[in-house]
């Protein structure tokens, strides 16, 4: 197999370019400049009483300090430039705040929730789908397990309030919002990392309930399919321990597909969990696109839409390069 050639990087570079192309295009039709002026996509709001009456004035000024009377192709190349400075301008809603100061401060939050949570989630799924179709696996193991998926059907938002209720309001046990108690000074001191810790428990609970069960069906069925593989029936012939069986070779094998999605829920981390977050006030990524959508804050969006792209497009490429390293079948070159 050999290691990673510079022919085989240079074939898959490509990768990030092409999905960021593909959302610049698309920002042909969803930019602001290129509503018709006057509009009510045009016209500020002020996010609770309404729009703006007599705002003409406002509206000119608002579109020559954001660059909105240049051409659109003029809009368009700009915009791209600033995107590969990581430059995603200012908040309309929140000016002059610039929009990658505000995903900055949003996106540790979502990382540290969503990534542990995603994590336990494909963890915790894959062994149940696993264990699900193993026909070792003790008889009262099987019946159980089905039982463990029931609440996956629940949708994210819909758990979340399930747990605030039972867990905060009837048995007081944890916050039901937000992200850290008051009066704690930030930092890597114990009270502080505890408070985040005890916040992050609800949200991240109704996001690992909620998907592991498509881990678990994913894998369940892999693991059918990897049964009657030859190798497997040449690993129960050798006399290997059953253990090893299961999890050198039945796993092992049938993780494969299961990273590759696991990949993409990574890359959609920065995107937020937006009901999630929402429902338990939590200050992340998805919080914050929340808040974009309502105060009508186009900058802001793009921003979000801009980095989740970016980051699945980084991921996809990376899981491109090292799939080789993961399954030996897949060579850097042919023949």
């Amino acid at each position: 197999m050999g290691g990673i050639t510079w022919n085989y990087v240079l074939k898959r570079w490509h990768v990030v370019p092409d999905r960021l192309a593909g959302h610049h295009d698309h920002l042909l039709d969803s930019a602001p400049g290129a509503r018709r002026p006057g509009g009510r996509r045009d016209q500020p709001h002020d996010g609770q009483s309404g729009y703006v009456e007599n705002s003409a004035e406002i509206i000119n000024a608002w579109r020559a300090r954001f660059g909105l009377d240049e051409p659109l192709p003029v809009q368009y190349f700009r915009y791209v430039g600033n995107s590969l400075r990581f430059d995603l301008g200012y908040s309309l809603a929140n000016f002059p705040s610039r929009v990658e100061d505000m995903v900055i401060q949003a996106l540790p939050w979502t990382v540290g929730l969503l990534l542990v949570a995603v994590l336990i989630s494909f963890l915790i799924g894959n062994t149940i789908g696993a264990l699900m179709a193993w026909e070792r696996t003790p008889g009262w193991i099987q019946n159980l397990l089905p039982v463990s998926l029931t609440f996956t059907s629940i949708p994210f938002f819909m758990l979340g309030i399930l747990l605030i209720y039972v867990f905060a309001f009837g048995l007081r046990w944890l916050p039901a919002s937000g992200s850290v108690g008051r009066g704690l000074t930030q930092g890597f001191n114990w009270p502080y990392i505890a408070s985040v810790a005890n916040h992050a428990i609800l949200p991240a609970t109704a996001i690992v309930i909620a998907s592991m069960g498509f881990w678990a069906l994913g894998m369940r069925g892999m693991m059918i399919t990897t049964a009657g593989e030859d190798y497997m029936i040449l690993a129960q012939a050798k006399g290997l321990t059953p253990s090893r069986i299961f999890w050198l070779y039945g796993v092992r094998n049938s993780i494969l597909p299961q990273v590759t999605a696991l990949t993409l829920s990574l890359g959609g981390i920065v995107g937020g969990a937006v009901l999630v977050e929402y429902i338990f006030a939590y200050p992340g990524i998805g919080y914050l696109l929340y808040q974009g959508i309502v105060t009508s804050d186009y900058t802001l969006i793009q921003g979000i839409v801009f980095m989740l792209v970016f980051t699945t497009a980084t991921l996809v490429l990376i899981l491109d390069l090292i799939y080789p390293l993961i399954d030996p079948r897949i060579t850097f070159e042919r023949g």
